[in-house]
């Protein structure tokens, strides 16, 4: 809410926020609606994880998928590894994420103003 709080007093407003995750999201995007201000159309708000709270219908979040298929696939790959075959040696993996757009953002409100 003190987040929420100082985006609303800001001059100039955001055109966008980027939250830690979705639940702070919708945190910020309550705030933002019970203040009369628009999402999309004013401000686009964006959360991280895809969690099932992102794809709730009255929530409808765009957000960043990290893809936790595909790190549980790794994460017990190298378990088995460390498990069957000893492996000590550190092993980084990176897992692309992924934009999953919903109805939370929007064009710029002022697309010339932008830079």
């Amino acid at each position: 809410m003190r987040a929420a709080r100082t985006i609303l007093g800001a001059d100039p407003p955001p055109t966008a926020v980027l939250a830690f995750d979705d639940r702070s999201a919708g945190g910020l995007l309550d705030a933002l609606v019970r203040a009369g201000v628009d999402v999309p159309a004013d401000v686009s708000v964006v959360g991280y994880d895809d969690s099932p709270l992102s794809r709730l219908a009255h929530i409808d979040l765009t957000t960043v998928s990290h893809n936790p298929r595909e790190l549980t696939g790794h994460a017990v790959a190298a378990l088995v590894e460390r498990l069957d075959g000893g492996r000590t040696e550190h092993r980084e993996v990176v897992v692309a994420a992924e934009l999953v757009v919903r109805g939370t953002t929007g064009p710029s409100p002022n697309p010339t103003s932008a830079g």
